[in-house]
């Protein structure tokens, strides 16, 4: 398995991040400065998400955000996870779970500063656009100092660590304390940026585990496209449901461009999405909008 070393990775985005000087607040780096080219076909897959769809509403059930720890024998460590458990839940039932994965600047709080995914799901719940579930939302730098402080480009390692920390720990533990179905046909991984590679990587490599896969924003962590799926027409078979997306804005397009291209050469069905963004909020949080609604349905 080819690990994108940490001098790559560097080397990609340092320049980038070099123009701007100075990154958002307790959020990702900006991708600014690189030549965008875009194809025909770098289109919306989805109209603008409607006005309010972000909104807290009082008139509709509301699920839970709680933080909770975890033993990651991965990393040796008692670890955080912030979980959404949609309005209802009940131990009688069985929930479907999406494993999200923040970026390179953020850690497990980073969906919920982006983009409140428990009020994107309860709204699209109580509209019937969406299946009741349960997200996940860990901290992909596998390390015992897992806050993105200092060099946030140091702990790239930490990140294809994670790996083993998602399968080993952090699935096993959610399976055990929530009521959830298993199986790779009621488990999704996706995620922004570095996440967004961690979710291609880990998740095209184990099709075993998961049946939907979305990349938002994937950075340069994502593995060659030939390296992710090797043998087309057998994760055709297998996947539900192969996502990429990305703002016509952001410097880091060419990632997810590539993997696109590769798909529709080898006729891999999936849904490329591509919206008036930068590497940026708004970007993530109308990707996720249309992603789970898109999860954990009959094709």
């Amino acid at each position: 398995m080819r690990i994108l070393t940490l001098s790559l990775l560097l080397a990609v985005a340092l320049p980038v991040l070099a123009q701007e000087k100075a990154a958002p607040a307790k959020g990702e780096p900006r991708i600014t400065g690189r030549k965008i080219y875009l194809n025909e076909d770098d289109k919306p897959a989805f109209p603008v998400p409607p006005d309010g769809f972000d909104k807290k509403r009082a008139d509709i059930p509301h699920g839970k955000l709680e933080m909770i720890e975890y033993d990651s024998k991965t990393v040796g460590t008692k670890r955080k996870l912030n979980v959404y458990t949609p309005p209802g839940y009940t131990k009688e039932k069985k929930y479907p779970v999406l494993y999200l994965l923040h970026g390179i600047g953020g850690d497990e709080t980073e969906w919920e500063r982006f983009a409140a995914p428990d009020i994107l799901l309860d709204n699209l719940i109580a509209d019937g656009k969406a299946q009741p579930m349960i997200i996940v939302m860990p901290n992909g730098r596998a390390q015992k100092n897992d806050r993105a402080e200092g060099n946030v480009f140091a702990a790239a390692p930490a990140f294809t660590a994670f790996e083993r920390d998602l399968l080993d720990d952090v699935i096993p533990f959610i399976e055990a304390r929530y009521s959830v179905n298993p199986d790779r046909e009621h488990r999704a991984l996706a995620g922004l940026s570095m996440g967004g590679g961690q979710s291609l990587n880990f998740g095209l490599g184990h099709l075993d585990k998961f049946a939907w896969v979305g990349g938002f924003s994937s950075a340069p962590n994502t593995k060659k496209p030939a390296e992710l799926l090797p043998n087309p027409a057998a994760a055709t078979k297998q996947l539900k449901l192969l996502w990429l997306s990305c703002g016509n804005q952001d410097g880091l397009i060419n990632i997810s461009q590539g993997v696109h291209a590769y798909l529709k050469e080898n006729k891999v069905p999936h849904i490329w999405h591509v919206a008036t963004h930068g590497h940026d909020a708004p970007e993530w949080k109308q990707a996720l909008y249309y992603f789970v609604q898109q999860v954990f349905k009959d094709k």
